[in-house]
Order: structure tokens, then sequence, then C-alpha cells
């Protein structure tokens, strides 16, 4: 089971608190967080399955969000931050 921590405005939508999944990769793992919470349908990831922009996703304190992305493997893993950033001027 991996510990999944969600960013204040993310838990407006999912769990409230941290919540344990079982999944294998990333995509897995959201597809988990979006059956559980449909209410996060569309804030992680886009109509293609990506993640959406301003997201960031933290695998054991490592950002994956510009690299491997949803297709990250989590054999091993035991943590993930999900962390949805603010923009504008």
């Amino acid at each position: 089971m991996i510990e999944v921590h969600l960013d204040s405005w993310l838990r407006s939508f999912g769990p409230p608190s941290n919540e344990s999944v079982e999944a294998d990769s990333v995509a897995h793992l959201l597809d988990e967080l979006e059956r559980r919470y449909p209410r996060l349908r569309f804030k992680l990831r886009d109509e293609t399955g990506q993640l959406r922009k301003y997201v960031r996703v933290f695998v054991d304190g490592a950002d994956i969000s510009g690299t491997t992305g949803v297709a990250t493997l989590l054999s091993g893993a035991r943590s993930i931050d999900i962390l949805h950033s603010i923009a504008g001027g």
C-alpha cells in the first residue's frame, strides 16, 4: 500500500486526509483515487489521461511530473505527494 498525500485544495475534492492505495503505476493510482472520489476527475489529469500542467506528483520525494509522468512505476514506492500549483500574476 502506498500512502497518498493531497494538498489542501485537492483534498476539497478527495479524501480529507491521507489515503492508502494499492497500485503498480501512477496512472493506476490516479484511476483508483478518481474511482473512490469522482470529484477528482479532471482535476489531476486532462482528457487524454496526462497530468495537468499545474499538477506535480512526487514519488518518495522525486518529482515525476516532467519525466515519466503517469507511466511511472511504483514498485517499492512508499509515499506519493500530489500538489496543485497556483499560477498567475
